[in-house]
């Protein structure tokens, strides 16, 4: 699950998207407010982790306009305001939660998993299976016949998107941008060790083989097809 960090204290910013990455998720920052309202408005994320005071656009103001915009995408306000009518008038905006400063990282994990939870509208699944597989959003946790997987951030995150588009192949290109955030070069081989490294946790010692190589297009995860 992607989240979007929008804080310009650097310590802040950087101690978030520490933390968030550690504890599994795949996380970006963007430390004015003009940045955090561009990249919230492609709806590309689960979660958005946003601070009141900031330069450019507050967020009251980049919380509005993700409104405005139609993106769904739940929000977690963080903020040394304390004051009654500030959350008033963020909670009014749209936003879904609020958690003022200074905080426990262990409390904003939990509000985090709870607004996750609660999903878009609660139509998103935080379970995804195949086969003998499952995979955890919220506990990130992979479980194959019963037998726990360790998992990388990246690992997950590759295995996500493997899920979610079960029986599809995947271009390099595709899961560079998705799961790297970065173009894809040719004369590197990072997506294939990824996928060697993420297969042979997944598949290996199981009776059939899920992550599958389709030559010259890319991998897919599916139950049904015989590998190349």
């Amino acid at each position: 699950m992607k989240i979007l960090i929008v804080e310009d204290e650097p310590k802040t910013g950087d101690y978030l998207k520490q933390g968030l990455t550690e504890a599994g998720f795949v996380a970006d920052l963007a430390r004015d407010g003009w940045d955090g309202l561009e990249l919230a408005k492609d709806g590309h994320y689960d979660l958005m982790i946003l601070d009141v005071m900031l330069p450019g656009l507050d967020g009251w103001q980049v919380l509005d306009g993700v409104r405005r915009a139609g993106v769904e995408t739940p929000v977690l306000f963080l903020t040394a305001r304390d004051q009654v009518a500030d959350r008033v008038k963020g909670l009014e905006l749209g936003a879904d939660d609020y958690l003022v400063k200074p905080f426990a990282f262990a409390e904003l994990l939990a509000r985090v998993r709870t607004l996750l939870r609660r999903g878009r509208g609660g139509l998103e699944p935080t379970v995804l299976k195949v086969a003998d597989l499952e995979l955890d959003l919220l506990r990130r946790r992979a479980i194959r016949a019963g037998k726990k997987i360790d998992l990388t951030a990246k690992e997950f995150a590759l295995l996500e998107l493997l899920l979610r588009r079960q029986g599809e192949v995947l271009p390099r290109s595709l899961i560079a941008s998705l799961v790297w955030d970065m173009n894809f070069d040719s004369d590197t081989n990072v997506i294939d060790v990824a996928v060697r490294r993420l297969r042979a946790k997944i598949d290996e010692g199981f009776e059939s083989r899920l992550i599958h190589t389709v030559r010259g297009m890319g991998y897919v995860l599916d139950m049904d097809r015989d590998g190349a």
